[in-house]
Order: structure tokens, then sequence, then C-alpha cells
């Protein structure tokens, strides 16, 4: 019997608007990008002990994985890249997926750490390899089928594995995105809209700020924490369930935080309507408002970040915030037609959602 391999790719994410807001039942407006992760998945043939464990090779980090299947022995956390491995193998096998043992070479161009979503990418591009290995031995066919299904089994990974308690904004832009295409999404209904984005000359950047942010180590879970903590003292289930003229109790920073939600959902239906208009100036300073807020609402920016929004403005950007979970990462650039990219932006548009790309 010759061995199975299966390849899968997801991508990653710009957000154009609507950052921490998806872990609040709110609005954002992301697209899945060029860049991603591949997982390359072999079976070799034969009964040997490979067939019961993982091995995994990170191939542009040169390092390596392996562990034993969860039938075989109950799997044990790691720190890095190997949790979100350890993680979709354990959540996978958790919903009912028979999983071979096999060899996963994992490569990727979306920068870590960015604030462009590598781990949604990598644990998307993992749990779809996997699956495909597991087809028809007896995952459950949601799985592999229903994209907010998956997201969300992505999301526990990053969830309980790397104690990241990320929201579902960036597994389901990997899993939903598409050519010319921004997604609006709803995370209280989980309603995913298209909204053609054909920006007619306007081009995306991102600049990296050179400082890296882990969602676990960072503000991010504190951040939420604190939402959380807006809502029981409002008694609702969800910052998406109030406006802002109810926020004047809140003491501080709650009363900040929760500020920045309830408006940043007003911008994101302002930006999918810019879009839809092809008000290009108007979406920029919808950019720039999202940014503001950000900075002294959600307080999740660095000097580097500051340092890095200026520059692209320097450099003609009519519209530049922060992306990502904050802490560092990357900022997002929108230029008018005609105007140059600065030295080390890369422009992203949007692409292809996740998919199995060789079997």
């Amino acid at each position: 019997m010759p061995a199975r391999r299966v390849v899968a790719f997801a991508p990653g994410r710009v957000n154009i608007i609507g950052e921490h807001t998806d872990y609040n039942e709110g609005l954002a407006l992301p697209f899945a990008i060029e860049q991603g992760v591949t997982v390359a998945a072999v079976v070799a043939p034969g009964e040997d002990a490979a067939a019961e464990s993982i091995e995994a090779l990170a191939l542009d980090l040169d390092e390596r994985d392996s562990f034993l299947l969860p039938a075989v022995s109950p799997i044990h956390p790691a720190d890095g890249w190997r949790a979100f491995v350890r993680g979709a193998v354990a959540e996978l096998a958790a919903a009912g997926t028979a999983l071979p043992g096999a060899r996963l070479e994992i490569t990727g161009d979306v920068p870590q750490g960015g604030g462009l979503s590598s781990s949604a990418a990598l644990t998307v591009a993992l749990c779809l390899a996997l699956l495909e290995l597991g087809a028809g031995a007896g995952e459950p066919p949601a799985l592999r089928v229903d994209g907010i299904a998956l997201a969300r089994l992505c999301s526990r990974v990053e969830n309980e594995w790397t104690g990241a308690h990320t929201g579902l904004l960036d597994q389901i832009a990997s899993l939903c995105g598409a050519p010319h295409a921004a997604l609006l999404i709803d995370f209280r209904s989980l309603e995913v809209q298209r909204v053609p984005l054909e920006p007619e000359g306007w081009r995306f950047a991102v600049a990296d700020s050179g400082e890296r942010h882990s969602h676990a180590s960072s503000g991010y879970n504190e951040r939420r924490a604190e939402c959380a903590s807006a809502c029981r003292l409002l008694g609702v289930d969800s910052l998406r369930e109030v406006g802002a003229g109810q926020l004047a109790g809140l003491p501080a920073p709650l009363q900040r935080r929760a500020r920045h939600v309830v408006e940043e959902n007003e911008r994101v239906l302002a930006a999918a309507r810019a879009i839809r208009e092809r008000d290009m100036p108007g979406l920029a300073a919808l950019v720039n408002a999202s940014h503001a807020s950000l900075r002294d609402l959600y307080e999740i920016s660095t000097p580097a970040v500051e340092r890095t929004v200026e520059g692209l403005r320097a450099a003609g950007a009519v519209g530049a915030r922060l992306i990502g979970g904050g802490f560092g990462g990357a900022v997002l650039g929108l230029f008018a037609p005609g105007t140059p990219l600065p030295a080390g932006a890369i422009e992203v548009a949007p692409g292809a959602g996740a998919h199995v790309c060789a079997r």
C-alpha cells in the first residue's frame, strides 16, 4: 500500500476594522490574505510504532516534536508551536475523529506574532490536514463541511492548549476567506457576509513594528477579563447588548474598554457601507478612528507601534492602525492610487480561504 499524503493551506488574515470585538459578540471586517501556513501530512504504510504516533516538523525553525496518539496515551501540554500541534490532535480526537499516525511537515510565510494571525493559520491548516487523513474513519461530518464548527474547534486549541483566550475572528477569516471580498462577521449570530472589495487602485499594506506579541503573555487576556467584568457590572451577557449611553456608571478602566467595543461595532458597519459605496477616503477615516480608540481607550498600543503608524502616514497612508491583539505586531495602512509603498511594507489583498490543495 503506498503512502497517503495530504497538503492543506490556511491563510493569515488582515482585519480592516473591528478589533477586540469578537469575544464581545460584536462585529468585524477582516479578509484572508495570500500568506499563510502549509501542512503536509503523510501516513506511511505498515504497522510499526509510527502508526501510533505523530511526528511533527517545523521546517522553517528546524525543530521537531513527537508524541503518541490519544488512543494510545494522553497528550501532555507543550510550549510554542508544539502546543498547537498537540492541541489540534487532542481536540480532533475528542470530537470523534479517528486519526492515523502521521508525519506532519509545517511551513509558512506569515510572520509569527505580527498580528496577521499566524497562530490561527497554523491551527486551521493542521486541522484540515488531519481531518482529511481521517476522512471516512468516523470523524463528525460537520467538521469537514461546517466552517463555523471547525472554527470553534480551532479556537479551543488556542484557548485550552496555548492559554490564549481568543475569539473566533481569526479562525473564521482563515476558513471563510474569498478573493476580492472582505468578510462582515457577526459574532453573536455567527453570520458571515461577503463584502465585495475591489478598491480600484487603492492598496492595503502591512508594516512590521518590530515588536512581537503573544496572546498568552500579553495584555490580551487581561483586556478580555476587563470586558467580562464590565458585563457583570452592567448585568448583560455581552457588550453587544449595550449602547454608549449605558456606560457612564462603569469605573475606570472598564468604561474605556467598553466604550471602545461599542463604538468599534459602529465603525465596522460604517466601514462595510464605505466599501460597498467605494468611499475609500471614508474608510481611511474610520481606520484612523479605530487606531485612536485602540490606543486611547483600549490601551494596547506601544511606542514601537505608534512609530510605525506615524511612519506609514508620513509615507502617504491615508489611514493606518494597529491590527491584531495589540502590544506589538503589524500595522495596516491604506494607500491611495499612485502612492508608492514605503520600504518594508508588504501589500496584502483578499485571498482564498483555507483548503486542501493536494491529496
